[in-house]
């Protein structure tokens, strides 16, 4: 079993910085992946952004060069630097870790992210 724990996200206005963190405990498998999905209004969930244990980073087409994820693997910690955001960022923002041995997913408690001027 994995338990994550987010923390970070609010209310910023238009082109503002927000950073989410997320911290996994638990069972930690040696090779997994963590990272963010996001989930607005009246819409499916969707990727954000997602790193390997290795280090490897994918992110959405809608976030590339304004979001940054980033790992201390020592911790379990997983980073979402959010740079010039605007209101479409607008969403709750869930952690995710995932267990290849198995296939399995675990969800962090979601973060609320409002970007309004």
């Amino acid at each position: 079993q994995v338990q994550l724990v987010e923390s970070g996200g609010g209310l910023m206005q238009p082109g503002g910085s927000l950073r989410l963190s997320c911290a996994a405990s638990g069972t930690i498998p040696r090779i997994n992946t963590m990272g963010w999905y996001r989930q607005a209004p009246g819409k499916e969930r969707e990727l954000v952004a997602l790193i390997t244990s290795a280090g490897t980073t994918n992110y959405a087409d809608s976030v590339k060069g304004r979001f940054t994820i980033s790992r201390d693997g020592a911790k379990n910690l997983v980073y979402l630097q959010m740079n010039g955001l605007t209101p479409e960022d607008t969403a709750v923002y869930y952690c995710t870790f995932r267990d290849p041995r198995y296939d399995l997913y675990y969800w962090g408690q979601g973060s609320q992210v409002t970007v309004s001027s």
